[in-house]
């Protein structure tokens, strides 16, 4: 799972992700067309995709085709979900205490006002 975040750290490596979610599978050099940056360098951050499991590499001929593995994604995707229950958790928590001490202040407010 670090792989993973690791590989998602890049912004560079999230592009091509998301070229490849809506393309399906790609050559690497059209992969790389849209960066500015050198073949040998899209290459090393394929490996790290690889590396990570989010794509698959297969050859036809010279080319290389890479696809999006979204597999890849799903322990990573797990991980987040079990981290959100705890967070709704957490602000359920406090919606409810926020709730008991205005009602708390109200209730003082009217018990100051008729000692009065």
């Amino acid at each position: 799972m670090s792989a993973v975040f690791g590989a998602l750290a890049d912004p560079t490596r999230r592009r091509i992700l998301l070229r490849l979610a809506k393309s399906g599978e790609g050559p690497v050099t059209a992969l790389a067309k849209p960066f500015r940056v050198s073949l040998p360098a899209i290459s090393r951050h394929l490996r790290v995709l690889e590396k990570a499991r989010l794509i698959e590499r297969r050859r036809e001929g010279r080319v290389h085709l890479i696809r999006f593995r979204a597999a890849g994604l799903k322990q990573a995707q797990g991980w987040i979900a079990q981290c959100a229950a705890g967070w709704d958790f957490s602000f359920d928590a406090l919606d409810k205490l926020l709730m008991n001490e205005q009602r708390k202040r109200k209730n003082d407010e009217v018990r100051d006002k008729n000692q009065r």
